[in-house]
């Protein structure tokens, strides 16, 4: 036979076996469009609005549907009832991580936020545990965003005045307290190895939130010798990597067990316990160690500073918000002094500004991937063991019934009528459940003290009419980042 027919019968054999997975696998799963062979659903979804799609198949099929993403089948929860249900009252069986075939090629099931079973179990239980003891949820940890926001105010007066982009200086802020947490110092915005930390990490999320991250992840054995900006995604992270197990090396050679003074030096305690108690195979491994950091960095840092460059631009198209803001900033705290989490209390109106800006601009639309860690029943379906699961958090955030007008930004979402501030169940911009995100208390501590602490020493000048500023999102793929856009930071 020659190269041709056996390429004919090894695609025959590819095709014949995709009907008989697809069919012998949706006998008991939630209902939903027929698949092609292969490709599964990919044709009958709008991948550049993948939400859009499942608002759509949702109408047909209900609050619980299942698509194929190539040849494995997907899960799709829409809605709050159904996402509650299955991360809730359902949180074990739904806890597992779905595949991120590109990221996992680099954590290797290791970390925190991709990982699995029992090393998840572990690194998740080391990390709380070792957040608390630094003092995140603390005092402590107050003071270090207290001094990260007066750093940031210095750097926004050498603005000037002066037009400019505020992506990298608000991404230094919530940088530099990851980098206080993992390497007990923060660093000076000017630094060469800052500069260069930030730069991966904020090319990193772009490059994940494309459509060509989206289409290697669905056929990764194709895509993956081909050139494109997945290549550089792992030469970034190759370069991250390489910068912690530096700093690693250096922790090393200064460690004192009896005072730790960063995660570094806890994780690397808890390597010496483990060998010294002959406990193998241990967890706590120095590769361990920089996948562990580097999820802290990543989900530390550009998650909330995307947060804040997209609520200064919220802040500009709604300038008459703006002003509540300040006027209530002026009333509690004054100018004289720094904001403070006890401040948070009673500010109503931008305690429900900052929950808006959150529900607002969706910023994670399907978080991220779950799986069943064995086969569950859930609402007569059985979904078998391994099977990735997809949460709609857009379908959450923008339920027509808890936020009238969703499309509107309107922090009245999350007020009385006397004005006070009105909590949400619906409010799950960090998901919820087992693997809700471990970093919430401090993302909501830095988003109030940067905000607040912004506002208090700056007018916000648009450079452009209010109501010609695009707040549209673009590469709407994993995260929702706001559009380029520049301002001026006017000392009040």
């Amino acid at each position: 036979m020659g190269p041709v027919g056996v390429l004919v019968l090894g695609l025959s054999c590819l095709l014949l076996f995709s009907i008989w997975r697809q069919n012998s696998g949706r006998k008991k799963l939630p209902p939903g469009p027929t698949p092609f062979p292969i490709i599964g659903n990919i044709l009958q979804v709008d991948i550049k609005d993948f939400t859009k799609s499942l608002t759509k198949f949702s109408k047909v099929y209900g609050p619980v549907f299942t698509l194929y993403l190539g040849m494995q089948p997907t899960v799709v929860l829409y809605g709050y009832e159904a996402v509650k249900e299955a991360l809730i009252d359902h949180g074990e069986e739904f806890s597992g991580r779905g595949q991120f075939p590109l990221i996992d090629k680099f954590t290797k099931g290791l970390g925190i936020v991709f990982s699995n079973g029992h090393t998840w179990k572990e690194m998740r239980r080391f990390s709380l545990m070792t957040l608390r003891n630094l003092g995140v949820g603390k005092r402590s940890i107050e003071e270090r965003v207290q001094e990260e926001a007066r750093c940031l105010v210095e750097e926004l007066r050498k603005t000037n005045g002066s037009p400019c982009d505020p992506t990298f200086i608000l991404g230094c802020a919530p940088c530099n307290v990851i980098c206080s947490i993992v390497f007990q110092n923060r660093f000076d915005y000017k630094d060469q190895n800052f500069l260069n930390l930030m730069k991966k990490l904020n090319e990193n999320v772009e490059i994940m939130s494309s459509l060509w991250i989206q289409i290697y992840n669905l056929f990764p054995d194709l895509i993956g010798y081909a050139p494109g900006s997945h290549k550089t995604l792992l030469k970034n992270i190759e370069h991250i990597k390489s910068y912690i197990l530096e700093r690693v090396k250096e922790h090393e050679e200064s460690l004192d067990v009896n005072n730790p003074r960063d995660l570094i030096d806890c994780f690397l305690i808890k390597m010496k316990q483990d060998q010294e108690n002959h406990k193998e195979p241990s967890e706590f491994t120095n590769e361990s160690l920089t996948i562990v950091a580097s999820d802290l960095f990543t989900a530390g840092t550009e998650t909330t500073s995307t947060t804040l460059r997209y609520s200064l631009l919220l802040l500009l198209k709604h300038p008459h918000v703006t002003a509540k803001v300040k006027e209530e900033i002026d009333n509690v705290i004054g100018r004289h002094r720094s904001p403070c989490m006890q401040d948070r209390s009673q500010m109503p109106y931008t305690d429900a500004v900052l929950h808006e800006i959150q529900r607002y601009i969706d910023l994670l639309p399907l978080s991220l991937l779950h799986a069943v860690t064995r086969d569950v029943k859930f609402r007569d379906y059985i979904i078998p063991k391994g099977t990735t699961v997809l949460t709609s958090l857009t379908s959450i955030l923008h339920d027509h019934k808890e936020f009238p007008n969703p499309e509107m930004f309107d922090p009245g979402h999350f007020l009385d009528k006397n004005g006070n501030f009105k909590k949400s169940d619906y409010f799950m911009p960090f998901s919820t459940g087992k693997r809700i995100c471990a970093g919430e208390g401090l993302a909501r501590m830095e988003l109030f003290l940067f905000l607040t602490t912004i506002l208090q020493n700056f007018n916000l000048k648009s450079l452009v009419d209010p109501q010609d500023l695009d707040i549209t999102p673009v590469l709407n793929g994993l995260a929702s980042l706001p559009p380029a856009y520049q301002l001026s930071f006017i000392p009040v």
